[in-house]
């Protein structure tokens, strides 16, 4: 039987990430495998509260064990995971599969099956993520193309003229309504092949949030491994509580870094600055219509300002790759496990 290796990132969030855990463990009933909570460096109490949360949980015949472990610094959502799937399985084995769950995301009963069995049957499929709906059943938009110069246009301008001649550029189609091949998915609920992590690398740490799954499923279907959208595997998001999106008053720096950084890197410096005109020529052309219909700009303040500003900045002071500490987080960590 293929075991799976469930690695659920807490940075703050505790009592919600319990829920995540409780969820994954019903889940992940009679599989071979183990989930691994990875506190984040919170500096709150959070693994203290893990760690003893843990403890007492009520593990019945079946479920899987469950490791809480300590990254020691906050490298961000990659960095976080990958100390996770780097401790592997609690017996110092390897998994066959890593699932990767946000700690505000809750699998229902087959979830995971369903990523396992949809995988172990497309042997040419790298990775499967979920379908996955709000707390009130509404679908989240998951499943993208890969970004590009053209889809940056069509996005910002929100035309439809430009939309239909970019149609096939467009960064975010309609949600599939059945199981289907796309570029690239979020990273709330998605499972992968260990042997295509061992062939492309885990996620690239310089990204400290967004853009790292992007990064990491372009590298995995350069490499011959696509991704799927498995309808039949529903998961509960409730959706940036550890990132305070929703929150947001300016785009920060790091989601402006991990843009710049994801073009320069993929697709060289010279597309990352034609990637940022085109965000700004078709944010213009929006702006244009909305002083002129009267609408809402939509983008948070000073968006095109920040980004403008942005790409002078990385021009003058560019992005360095930062290296992965592997070697600090040999496999087969044993912390606190029940």
């Amino acid at each position: 039987m293929p075991k799976v290796l469930t690695v659920i990132l807490n940075w703050r969030t505790p009592e919600m990430t319990m829920k995540s855990v409780a969820a994954a463990m019903e889940a992940m009933e009679g599989m071979e495998g183990a989930i691994t909570v990875v506190d984040n460096d919170s500096q709150d109490g959070s693994f203290e509260k893990l760690t003893a949360e843990v403890a007492k949980l009520d593990r019945k015949e079946g479920y899987p064990s469950v490791n809480v472990v300590q990254s020691g610094w906050n490298g961000g959502f990659g960095a976080g995971n990958n100390y996770g799937i780097r401790q592997g399985l609690p017996d110092g084995s390897l998994p066959d599969y890593v699932y990767i769950l946000n700690s505000d995301a809750f699998p229902a009963k087959e979830a995971i099956r369903v990523l396992l069995d949809h995988l172990e049957t497309h042997p040419a499929t790298g990775f499967a993520g979920s379908h996955i709906h709000g707390p009130d059943g509404d679908p989240h938009h998951t499943a993208f193309r890969f970004p590009s110069v053209a889809g940056e246009f069509e996005q910002s301008a929100r035309l439809g003229p430009i939309s239909r001649v970019l149609r096939h550029a467009i960064v975010a189609p309609p949600l599939p309504t059945k199981t289907k091949r796309v570029d690239w998915l979020a990273g709330a609920s998605l499972m992968m092949r260990r042997s295509v992590l061992d062939q492309i690398g885990l996620f690239d740490e310089t990204f400290f949030l967004y853009f790292e799954e992007t990064d990491l499923c372009l590298r995995a279907a350069r490499a011959g491994w696509p991704t799927d959208y498995v309808v039949q595997s529903r998961v509960a998001h409730i959706g940036s509580v550890s990132t305070g999106m929703k929150e947001w008053r300016r785009i920060p720096k790091f989601w402006l870094d991990s843009r710049h950084y994801y073009y320069a890197k993929n697709h060289g410096v010279l597309t990352a600055y034609l990637a940022t005109f085109a965000q700004l020529a078709g944010g213009a052309i929006w702006r244009l219509r909305a002083l002129i219909q009267r609408k809402d700009f939509i983008d948070p303040p000073h968006y095109l300002g920040d980004l403008f500003r942005h790409a002078i900045k990385v021009a003058l002071h560019p992005i360095r790759p930062r290296e992965a500490v592997a070697e600090k987080f040999p496999l087969g960590g044993k912390e606190n496990v029940t």
